[in-house]
C-alpha cells in the first residue's frame, strides 16, 4: 500500500509546494526512506521531521528538500519554519483521522519541500508548508485528483512558471 499526495499553497516566494509518499516501512516506501535519509549530497540533506527536539512526528518522516539549500538563511527557513510547519501539517493529519491508525505507528512518510530562495518571511512559509502537508495527504488518501477531474481540465494546463499561448 502506497499512497501518494501533492499539493501546491500560497503564492509568491513564500508559497509551500509538497509531495508525499505513505507506506508501511516494511516495503518499498520503507526502502526509499531508509534510502533517502542515508544518501545525503551537496545541498541536500534529508532529515526526520520533528514537532520538538526529540520528538520526531509519527508517522516517522523524512523531509527531503527540493530546492538546493545555498545560503544559511534558505536552510534555516527549510530546518526551521518549513520543517515546523511540515511537522505541526502532519500532527493535525493524524489528529482528524487523514492517515490510517496503523501507518501512524508502522508506516513511514516521505515529505518532499521546496523552499523558494527568495522566501524571507518565516510565519508564510510555516503556514504554507502546515497547510499544503495536510492537503498532500489528504489528497493522498482519497486519491485525488480522479481521472475524471484531471481529463475535464486537460485543455486547459497552467502553473505559474508557464503559461502556454493558446
Amino acid at each position: 500500500m502506497m499512497q501518494l499526495g501533492e499539493a501546491f499553497v500560497g503564492s509568491g516566494p513564500e508559497s509551500a509546494h509538497i509531495n508525499t509518499v505513505l507506506g508501511h516501512r516494511e516495503g518499498p516506501v520503507g526502502t526509499a526512506w531508509a534510502t533517502a535519509l542515508a544518501t545525503p549530497r551537496e545541498g541536500h540533506a534529508a532529515f526526520v521531521v520533528v514537532a520538538q527536539p526529540n520528538m520526531p512526528v509519527k508517522p516517522f518522516t523524512v523531509f527531503v528538500n527540493k530546492a538546493t539549500i545555498t545560503t544559511e538563511s534558505h536552510g534555516r527557513l527549510h530546518y526551521g519554519a518549513a520543517q515546523l510547519g511540515v511537522a505541526s501539517g502532519i500532527l493535525e493529519a493524524v489528529s482528524r483521522g487523514i492517515i490510517d491508525v496503523d501507518l501512524v505507528e508502522n508506516g513511514v512518510l516521505i515529505v518532499a519541500v521546496w523552499v523558494d530562495p527568495a522566501a524571507e518571511n518565516e510565519d508564510l512559509v510555516f503556514e504554507n508548508n502546515q497547510a499544503a502537508v495536510q492537503q498532500a495527504l489528504e489528497n493522498g488518501a482519497k486519491g485525488d485528483p480522479s481521472i475524471s477531474d484531471l481529463l475535464a481540465i486537460r485543455d486547459q494546463p497552467f502553473n505559474s512558471y508557464f503559461i502556454p499561448n493558446k
